[in-house]
């Protein structure tokens, strides 16, 4: 809601709401979408090379100019041992304008290279907000998969803090060993161990994220929820054409035959003018005043040393040429590789996480289960009791890892296609259990 709107509605002063505005703002769950609205907003990157690119247009505007003209003063044929300005016939004082002509086509192609060179940088821009979005969305699935597994990691030391309480009380009856007692505890302290690692990691995932976002890096997160399928394959490879990286390179390859142009512009001749009118002051013998002198010429550049003077630069442009071309083609192979390699993981991802849900957590809840009331029944070792409980919790913590590196995949065929990361959705029954903490959806 705006301030204005606000005033509205409230008698407050605008000092006394803004705190409390604030402190929403702060405690507000951060969606996937306002993170990367808020490094986009917040990223100079992409300001530099945009005015850069306003600065190309500019130079383009006068580079399709004519220089300016020259204007020249002067006096002519003054007497140096005797007489004066009246008294010598050809004694004047001149006004001239010089004015070249470099050739059309020159100023032409200088015109185009200068567009070409904004168009690039234009579109380096384009490159770099996605750049910029898909990190800032990455980092934000990173906090995500370390808020859930901390999250995951304590929720999991109460029951080991009850398998140390059954080994403890079958201990004390005397039915099995302190070998058992001493291996349980040494696990629930591990696992205290393992929490302080994973707290760690999810500081140093914040950190990754404070560099997009700044302090909203802090916030807790928004639930993520399901996300659609991204286009097909066919789909994501027609729409590669469109990536701002391959417009890039196709603006630095029309760049590079505008410079082409420019050189061959040098082989061609400048015309220069010259107008001057020379005022004679006095008069003739006959006592006719002096007339006036008006002068015109015209002046030809004859490039003729061209071997080694515009030849090289004709030849460094058409090198340039060359590799701005290999450059488009090595880019088109090498995104159009990733893309490949991308939608294979993505795919791959996506089979494990039906593996994980459909077998692999169940199995290890009953392994856990049965193993344990085995142990309770003395028909089975506390070894295997705690091999099952903490087997269940790394296949838990994989889950989550899965499920973050497929959403990180998705969120790189986005950068490489042009269709939008879905930022909202409900939250699996898998990914509830999986957490078993509000809020922490992946």
């Amino acid at each position: 809601m705006k301030i204005s709107g606000l005033l509205v509605l409230v008698a407050l002063p605008i000092n006394a709401l803004a705190p409390a505005l604030a402190q929403a703002g702060e405690s507000a769950p951060l969606s996937l979408a306002e993170a990367g609205a808020q490094a986009l907003r917040d990223e100079p990157g992409s300001v530099v090379l945009l005015e850069r690119a306003a600065a190309h247009d500019e130079l383009a505007l006068a580079a399709a100019q004519l220089p300016d003209p020259q204007v020249r003063f002067g006096a002519a044929n003054l007497p140096l041992e005797s007489g004066g300005f009246r008294t010598e016939g050809m004694s004047q004082a001149q006004l001239g304008v010089r004015q070249v002509f470099p050739p059309a086509a020159g100023r032409a192609a200088s015109r185009k290279l200068q567009l070409a060179q904004g168009s690039e940088l234009r579109a380096q821009a384009g490159v770099r907000q996605r750049v910029v979005l898909r990190a800032a969305r990455q980092a934000w699935l990173d906090v995500h998969r370390e808020t859930c597994s901390r999250l995951l990691v304590a929720d999991s030391q109460p029951l080991f803090a009850n398998l140390v309480a059954v080994a403890r009380s079958l201990y004390e009856v005397g039915t099995r060993s302190q070998q058992d007692l001493l291996r349980a505890e040494l696990e629930l302290s591990h696992l205290q161990a393992r929490l302080i690692a994973v707290e760690e990691r999810e500081r140093v995932a914040r950190a990754v994220l404070q560099r997009w976002i700044g302090a909203h890096a802090s916030r807790p997160l928004a639930p993520l929820g399901e996300w659609p399928a991204p286009p097909t394959l066919a789909a994501l490879e027609d729409a590669l054409a469109e990536h701002p990286a391959l417009t890039a390179a196709a603006a630095a390859l029309a760049a590079s035959d505008a410079g082409i142009a420019v050189a061959r512009s040098r082989f061609r001749p400048n015309w220069t003018l010259d107008a001057a009118y020379g005022y004679r002051d006095g008069a003739l013998p006959s006592g006719v005043p002096r007339s006036d002198f008006f002068s015109l010429s015209a002046t030809l550049s004859v490039p003729l040393f061209t071997a080694n003077r515009q030849a090289p630069g004709l030849r460094a442009a058409q090198a340039r040429r060359r590799g701005a071309a290999a450059n488009w083609e090595e880019l088109r192979r090498q995104l159009g590789a990733e893309l490949a390699r991308e939608h294979d993981r993505w795919l791959a991802l996506g089979r494990r996480i039906r593996l994980y849900e459909d077998v692999v957590l169940a199995q290890a809840a009953a392994n856990a289960e049965a193993s344990l009331a085995a142990y309770r029944s003395e028909a089975g070792q506390f070894a295997d009791v705690m091999r099952s409980h903490i087997n269940q919790l790394e296949m838990r913590l994989e889950h989550i890892q899965v499920r973050v590196e497929r959403r990180r995949s998705h969120a790189a065929l986005a950068y490489l296609g042009t269709f939008s990361t879905p930022v909202s959705g409900t939250a699996s029954n898998a990914v509830a259990e999986a957490s078993a903490a509000a809020g922490c959806s992946i």
